[in-house]
């Protein structure tokens, strides 16, 4: 296991670059560390020291008032992070004792761990990186759609991830009741039709409120997910996944849209469509994007199979995906028949972020 750590210092004025180096020299050679210089005159210092054991340590000095030290050290044991800890506080105090007058900000981040068996690395929807407090893997496989993981998290529970998605926790049950509209619907007798869904959550959570029939249809989500799920997500999905056909649902693991498609031409229609397919893409160019078409012909299909006074709700993305979020809605408009919707952001624990939720149904007209 590689840990790395890294310290930024900010100074409220020029920095002597020299200075700060030979100021610097002292800690890192009391740790037996050979030294070698870089120097860009007028754009500061690049300085790098290596330990005998494998260790090793980056100095960038910057002449307007910022200093950088990222350290790296192999240790399978803790005694890596505590030999990054105490340099770093080393530097810290001399950093204090050269600038006590001008000195501004220092800012340690935490270690990251490189090379762990266990990846507790995962980046959000707007691309910023949470370490998660992941301690097993679960349930590692390849189907020939994609990676599925489901990893164990001490406050979320297991997590399913889907080729590097972080797809749902044990802990979100608020995703689920968020795009179940919220508590607000009676789905008592009522037609339901799920896309995607192959955790189980929301099936669980509808076959609950008595409705008359629940309809899963998958794409692209294989047997092995749903297989995964009902061995490790138990609670999220309960007991829904033990058969794919109960007394009020059914789960048909085909591809939505031939299904959708001959669902329309049958005439076949739905109380309410609940599409957990694929989130609104990042992309901002909905007409070269895959992507972004999938979820318009599923938007089509969908008004098609929904009764005149039904309901369609989805998820949306987070809640910093602006232009994303306000193309997806432009697109609404662009449907084959008129439709108004609402929206609501919900938190959800193991994203670590706002998430947008839609209801979307078609206009009322007289």
């Amino acid at each position: 296991v590689i840990n790395q750590g890294t310290v930024n210092i900010k100074t409220s004025s020029y920095t002597d670059c020299n200075a700060v180096l030979k100021g610097l020299q002292p800690v890192f050679q009391e740790q037996g560390m050979t030294e070698t210089i870089h120097n860009w005159e007028d754009h500061g210092y690049l300085a790098t020291y290596i330990n005998k054991n494998g260790s090793f340590s980056n100095l960038r000095i910057y002449p307007h008032g910022l200093v950088l030290v990222d350290l790296q050290s192999y240790s399978d044991d803790m005694n890596g992070r505590d030999e990054i800890d105490h340099l770093l506080n080393k530097i810290e105090e001399r950093m204090k004792e050269l600038f006590h007058s001008s000195f501004k900000r220092i800012k340690r981040l935490p270690a990251i761990m490189r090379g762990e068996a266990i990846d507790r690395y995962w980046p959000t929807a707007d691309g910023r990186l949470v370490e998660y407090d992941i301690d097993e893997v679960v349930y590692d496989e390849d189907s020939s759609y994609q990676n599925i993981k489901i990893l164990h998290s001490k406050q979320f529970g297991n997590i399913l991830i889907l080729s590097g998605d972080v797809n749902l926790a044990e802990s979100d049950l608020a995703y689920t009741q968020a795009i179940m509209g919220s508590g607000k619907e009676d789905f008592t007798g009522k037609e339901v039709l799920i896309l995607g869904g192959g955790d189980g959550g929301i099936l669980y959570e509808i076959v609950k409120l008595k409705p008359k029939m629940v309809t899963m249809l998958t794409s692209n989500i294989d047997q092995m997910v749903i297989d995964g799920c009902r061995k490790f997500m138990r609670k999220t999905c309960g007991d829904v996944l033990d058969n794919l056909k109960g007394e009020c649902y059914q789960v048909l693991i085909e591809d939505c849209i031939p299904v959708l498609k001959r669902y329309a031409k049958e005439g076949r229609m739905f109380d309410y469509v609940i599409n957990d397919l694929t989130a609104v893409p990042i992309s901002t160019s909905p007409e070269e994007d895959s992507t972004w078409e999938f979820l318009r012909l599923i938007l089509d299909l969908s008004m098609k199979v929904l009764k005149h006074d039904g309901k369609y709700f989805t998820q949306g993305n987070c809640v910093n995906l602006t232009e994303a979020l306000t193309l997806y809605e432009e697109q609404l408009g662009r449907l084959y028949c008129p439709v108004e919707f609402s929206k609501e952001t919900v938190c959800v624990p193991s994203y670590m972020e706002l998430w947008v939720f839609y209801t979307i149904w078609k206009t009322r007209t007289e």
